[in-house]
């Protein structure tokens, strides 16, 4: 499968502008997150020149225009993969054990986990 891309919680900051918006370039990056998160432009062309690096942005001149090349999907797919690899041994069940004995679920909540259990359901049994 190659080598899978993990972002820092600054690399996914890029991300989301990148995420929310076809391309953007780089100095309107800078400027967007200079108002939220208050770092330099400096910092802020760091953490591109890595995302570029790691394969997760492209930029393209005139303009040093940005554009995403993995989807938010599959950042979260492979989070979630690092996650339960590192927390709970690589099996969801001590996920959702842990996890669920330890949450409120809305009864919308209940019901939509037993559709997608029962969808499991049908195409593995």
């Amino acid at each position: 499968m190659g080598e899978e891309i993990r972002l820092h919680e600054g690399e996914l900051n890029v991300m989301e502008l990148l995420w929310a918006n076809d391309e953007i370039a780089a100095k309107d990056i800078s400027n967007i997150i200079k108002n939220y998160i208050g770092w330099e432009k400096n910092t802020t062309y760091t953490v591109i020149n890595r995302l570029i690096d790691k394969g997760a942005v492209s930029r393209e001149d005139p303009g040093f225009i940005c554009r995403a090349l993995i989807t938010k999907e599959k950042v979260q797919e492979i989070e979630t993969r690092a996650l339960l690899n590192k927390v709970f041994g690589g099996e969801i069940s001590n996920f959702f054990n842990e996890y669920l004995r330890h949450v409120d679920l809305t009864p919308a909540e209940i019901v939509e986990l037993e559709s997608v259990l029962g969808e499991q359901k049908r195409f593995k049994l």
